[in-house]
């Protein structure tokens, strides 16, 4: 990669965090796939790109057997750099503007049934601070529908135990309130009048779920732990650090809330992303169809 192209890919990264707000993670996934391709382009710049190379690097993708979701975020991600690069005057025409995106398919995120999310909840020992820990992370993160990110970022401030909200600060810096329910409230309010302090065993930390080195817990260590617990309840279904987060949406939509509430309880930005969840909450739609439909 050339030091030109270095350089660039930097701006673009400042400009994009100072324009959008995206976080450390997103922006960090913008340099690692320009700095992809700036590495295949060997001695040639980035500022020197014409169409035909990107086409020629996204056949490349494919020859690798790299699957079309994956290839389609990558060429997303060359779009925004270039058409960056265009609007500063570094190049005359956008290289990526007739490049077509790979054809993909919207996936349906897995889903837990109630009853596996009964299991899982009920899967941590709560005799012992950790699993205690560990048992109101997962009832806070079913009640809530956070993301994995904002579960373990949330600090004391952002917690109203009196009012029954926490303040979350989502993608974007878009902040929002979120209800927390009675139960997983109880089980928060109880892991801070005791457990949290014997984990800490001194230390001090702000943030509200610690392990026992006194930092917050990492998105891989939770991940970790929604996997192990998964297993020892038998729960053999393909999960992710986000399945709660679906078994949230779909719940609620089973049991008939509102679309735009969940999209505002999620905090996404378009309602076209909430919308997906409607293709997995087939239990109310089945229901409805059968009370009011006259040959239901």
């Amino acid at each position: 990669m050339t030091d030109i192209s270095t350089q660039q890919i930097d701006l673009f990264l400042n400009a994009l965090w100072a324009e959008s707000g995206l976080t450390d993670n997103t922006l960090a996934a913008y340099g690692s796939d320009l700095k992809i391709f700036a590495n295949w382009l060997k001695n040639k710049t980035v500022v020197e790109v014409e169409e035909a190379d990107i086409a020629e690097f996204m056949a490349s993708r494919y020859k690798l057997g790299i699957g079309s979701r994956s290839s389609a975020r990558f060429l997303s991600s060359l779009r925004r750099f270039y058409g960056y690069l265009h609007r500063e005057g570094l190049l005359t025409s956008d290289p990526t503007l007739l490049i077509e995106a790979p054809r993909i398919g919207r996936t349906l995120p897995e889903s837990l049934s109630e009853k596996d999310v009964d299991l899982l909840l009920d899967a941590p020992e709560i005799t012992d601070a950790l699993g205690f820990r560990d048992k109101a992370m997962l009832e806070l993160l079913y009640a809530t529908g956070l993301r994995v990110s904002e579960l373990i970022s949330l600090k004391f401030e952002q917690v109203s135990f009196r009012q029954g909200f926490v303040r979350v600060m989502g993608k974007g810096n878009k902040e929002r309130l979120v209800p927390v329910g009675e139960q997983a409230m109880e089980w928060l309010e109880q892991y801070m009048a005791g457990m949290r302090e014997d984990i800490l065993a001194g230390r001090q930390s702000d943030c509200l779920f610690v392990t026992k080195r006194g930092s917050g817990m990492t998105r891989q260590a939770f991940w970790y732990l929604v996997k192990r617990y998964a297993k020892k309840v038998g729960i053999e279904k393909h999960l992710s650090p986000h399945t709660l987060r679906h078994a949230f949406a779909t719940h609620l939509l089973n049991h008939g809330a509102d679309l735009r509430v969940v999209q505002l309880l999620l905090g996404h930005s378009d309602l076209s992303t909430t919308q997906i969840y409607t293709h997995i909450a087939q239990e109310r739609l089945q229901q409805l169809h059968q009370k009011f439909h006259p040959r239901g």
